[in-house]
């Protein structure tokens, strides 16, 4: 039997692409699929386009809702109407400027049918810049297996520490995930507005469910300067940082050992001279400074590196990996 699964369109502002992103999801290899789109209050013709192509591809799906706000709220909001108003058993999250490979979810399903005991699996993405061609492929992430993250020895508690550490997943966007296990755990933090997916992370490992991969790709990401986590620029330090220190005060710090915690602050408090936009592009010069400020003046750094050399297992090892 072929359960129904929900593809959540997340949109805002999205109108140069979202057709695009809608055709690769009536083209997927799985017949039963859910079409939720959920718009982030556009203000461009983002939900004329998406009402209109509906319209017409209606018949393709087993059903289909387009939500509507009248006030932006941001993604994790946008992304908790989506998962809210799902009903398949799982669900497959796409941004409006992205694409589905054929066969993204049956592939995915297949690989869950074989080890039923997952409940979230990530793959392959593949990388473009604006256009979906070969003559704009930039590269594949993660680019190996990532076994820093995910791999048979780490248990979910041991994924949750390294989570702390750092934001280890740069492939979300092929994230496939059980929708209940989404709301058991509370769905996506709305504190963290523009940051949807590292809180849920960090929720779903904590509440004890692994992170699985499947060597196979299956979606295509796009590059682009209207993108709202815009990629294209290469910076020293990805704007989110800066707009979440309050999350990981609230979520981070409290769940550290004292000596990482300490390190993370100082390197917090350095990272602020960076913030302009001339100091946080990565060029040589700039990154030679960052490890001056974070690395040679943070006495966190000279303790953790002797502890790390003269305890072997240390309490809560996965910290000091």
């Amino acid at each position: 039997m072929n359960p129904i699964v929900s593809v959540v369109v997340v949109t805002y502002n999205s109108s140069k692409f979202v057709i695009e992103t809608l055709d690769s999801i009536a083209s997927q290899t799985w017949i039963k699929l859910e079409l939720i789109v959920t718009d982030d209050c556009s203000k461009d013709n983002t939900v004329e386009l998406c009402s209109a192509w509906i319209t017409k591809h209606r018949e393709r799906f087993v059903r289909v809702e387009l939500i509507t706000v009248l006030k932006n709220t941001g993604i994790a909001a946008n992304c908790n109407r989506g998962l809210n108003a799902a009903s398949g058993d799982w669900i497959k999250y796409c941004a409006g400027d992205d694409a589905l490979l054929p066969e993204c979810v049956e592939r995915n399903m297949a690989f869950i049918v074989d080890n039923p005991e997952i409940k979230i699996l990530f793959s392959y993405a593949r990388i473009y810049s604006e256009i979906f061609e070969e003559s704009h492929f930039l590269k594949r992430i993660p680019a190996l297996l990532p076994k820093n993250i995910i791999n048979d020895e780490i248990s979910a508690l041991g994924q949750y520490r390294k989570l702390l550490l750092s934001d280890r997943i740069n492939f979300t966007p092929s994230s496939f995930i059980h929708r209940q296990t989404q709301l058991d755990v509370g769905g996506f933090n709305e504190q963290v507005k523009l940051q949807e997916d590292y809180p849920m992370w960090l929720s779903l490992t904590k509440a004890g469910y692994k992170m699985y991969f499947m060597e196979t790709e299956t979606v295509m990401y796009r590059q682009h300067d209207q993108a709202t986590n815009n990629m294209t620029i290469d910076y020293l330090i990805k704007p989110n940082y800066f707009r979440t220190e309050s999350f990981r005060r609230e979520y981070i710090y409290p769940n550290l050992p004292w000596d990482i915690r300490y390190e993370q602050r100082f390197i917090w408090y350095a990272s602020q001279l960076f913030r302009s936009n001339g100091l946080n592009r990565n060029l040589p010069l700039n990154r030679i400074l960052f490890d001056i400020f974070t690395v040679l003046f943070n006495p966190f750094k000279y303790y953790l590196y002797i502890k790390k050399r003269v305890i072997k297992e240390p309490e809560n090892q996965e910290f000091y990996v």
